[in-house]
């Protein structure tokens, strides 16, 4: 897989089934190696090893209805009163970060109202948060305690 604009850590893979399988340290289960999983395992393990999120205070893949229709998001930062943070979306390396994908966290944003967002593909990363009508952009990720 790709290396990322993330700090490295140690990843445990397998193989299963004929496919490679890496760890999510969440929900503690082997799933199947994607671009965008590699994504995910990364951004996780960066959040808890280096920006101090509690693991027990993340979910992964949160469902949520939108217009009818199911929708995940990638990873949901929660505070101790279990109330949304933080929400994440995650992208293959290989895919753009374009106004289309800010328009797909803005929705979930509607269903969660979380008090900041990030955007990521491995290479470039986005943290925003709404204020009035605008985004207003953060220059760093924020640790877990300046939430």
């Amino acid at each position: 897989m790709q290396k990322l604009n993330l700090p490295p850590y140690d990843v445990n893979l397998r193989k299963m089934d004929g496919k490679i399988h890496i760890f999510d340290a969440i929900r503690k289960k082997f799933l199947v190696l994607t671009p965008e999983e590699w994504v995910r395992q990364h951004f996780l393990q960066f959040l808890i090893h280096h920006k101090n999120y509690p693991a027990g205070l993340i979910k992964t893949e949160s469902g949520l209805q939108y217009h009818e229709r199911k929708k995940r998001t990638d990873l949901t930062v929660f505070n101790r009163k279990m109330e949304p943070l933080l929400l994440i979306e995650c992208k293959a390396p290989n895919i753009k970060i374009t106004d289309n994908t800010f328009s797909q966290i803005a929705n979930y944003y509607s269903q969660f109202q979380a008090k900041y967002m990030i955007i990521t593909n491995g290479m470039e990363h986005y943290c925003f948060r709404p204020d009035a009508k605008e985004l207003v952009f953060e220059e760093h990720i924020p640790e877990f305690s300046d939430l």
